[in-house]
């Protein structure tokens, strides 16, 4: 296995024309909710005077995030029949993405959660799901034309948690492998949903051998391998690799990320900016690799194209945190192109 690094100054090669290939469907499946974040930053939620809401949720995020870049995107999840579902839905439409996947529920409520970035910069989460929407999409409201449309699926492990939704998440998987479609995987855990860190462990890890694309963090290689060291690429390997796998990408925020695939690995250095908000750093950045993969599926195969996608990617999470909100400040294509532009000139 080849072995490789790039440095964060790197941005050669860098042309409209290589993003302006015609790009297949990724489709995002699972939840899309309401984050109340404090209208002041550095206070805890019971500290905070008041809260701004938030199109959350972070397949959601993706979907959005696919189509600012140009790309061709739908997402598939289910709201409440209610003035926030239908708010969500709008979102996602003017942001030109596919809504026919959605479904709403006259009897559950959209998911809420309060968010709040601490003085000590960790993340503290309040979730209202109980149980909310999201949670009770049926196997039998997928649009199964929709996934068999798809080149690409994507989706994380919330849905996992609870039946219904759990068994639609599996159900859909299975329509879009069946269809020939890449699977991409992004856990993005959130412990605090999952009734036991056992029980988040082996959910997340149920379907890890299905996905064609993973992406993980450090914190994520830390829980899912019992304590070990996410830099260790042995460890990695080892416990996280599998056979099926086409990429594992690990991601270092704004160090830049590790790929491993089963020909060549290596790392790909971040881009510097002044932080705002680091919310939806990694949406976009998941958003940026399904981007070019959709344009370009030799990507696995040839690591010269892969290593400028996933710096493209990294651009992608950087331009994100220079800006509050996920959704509001995930780049266009052209914004990106700008970015390296102008990190080419410096």
């Amino acid at each position: 296995m080849a072995h490789s690094t790039i440095s964060s100054v790197e941005t050669n090669g860098f042309t409209k024309e290589d993003h302006n290939e015609t790009s297949s469907l990724v489709v995002s499946f699972g939840e899309m909710l309401i984050d109340f974040v404090p209208t002041v930053g550095g206070v805890s939620l019971t500290e905070a005077p008041a809260f701004k809401k938030a199109p959350g949720g972070a397949p959601a995020n993706v979907a959005v995030g696919i189509s600012r870049l140009g790309g061709s995107s739908a997402f598939i999840g289910k709201v409440g029949a209610d003035e926030f579902g239908y708010m969500l839905a709008d979102i996602l439409k003017q942001n030109n993405v596919d809504t026919s996947g959605m479904r709403f529920d006259a009897k559950a409520r959209t998911a809420l959660a309060f968010v709040t970035l601490r003085s000590d910069g960790e993340r503290e989460f309040l979730f209202f799901r109980n149980p909310s929407a999201d949670m009770l999409l049926q196997e039998s409201e997928l649009d199964r034309n929709l996934l068999k449309q798809a080149r690409i699926f994507h989706y994380g492990s919330i849905s996992l948690i609870d039946d219904p939704c759990k068994s639609a998440h599996i159900a859909a998987m299975s329509i879009a492998k069946s269809s020939g479609c890449i699977l991409s995987y992004d856990p993005n855990l959130r412990l605090a949903l999952w009734p036991s860190a056992e029980a988040a462990r082996s959910g997340i890890m149920s379907i890890w051998d299905q996905a064609d694309l993973i992406k993980i963090s450090e914190d994520e290689i830390t829980f899912l391998t019992g304590g070990d060291d996410p830099y260790d690429d042995d460890i990695v390997l080892k416990k996280l690799f599998h056979p099926n796998l086409k990429l594992l990408i690990v991601t270092e925020g704004s160090k830049g990320c590790r790929y491993y695939t089963k020909e060549f690995r290596g790392r790909v250095g971040g881009v510097k900016v002044k932080p705002v908000d680091t919310t939806g750093a990694g949406d976009a950045f998941v958003s940026g690799i399904l981007y070019s993969i959709a344009s370009d599926q030799t990507i696995f195969k040839d690591e010269k194209k892969l290593r400028k996608a996933l710096y493209f990617a990294n651009v992608c999470g950087a331009i994100t945190v220079t800006e509050r909100g996920a959704i509001p400040s995930l780049p266009t294509k052209e914004a990106v192109l700008q970015f390296l532009l102008e990190a080419a000139v410096i």
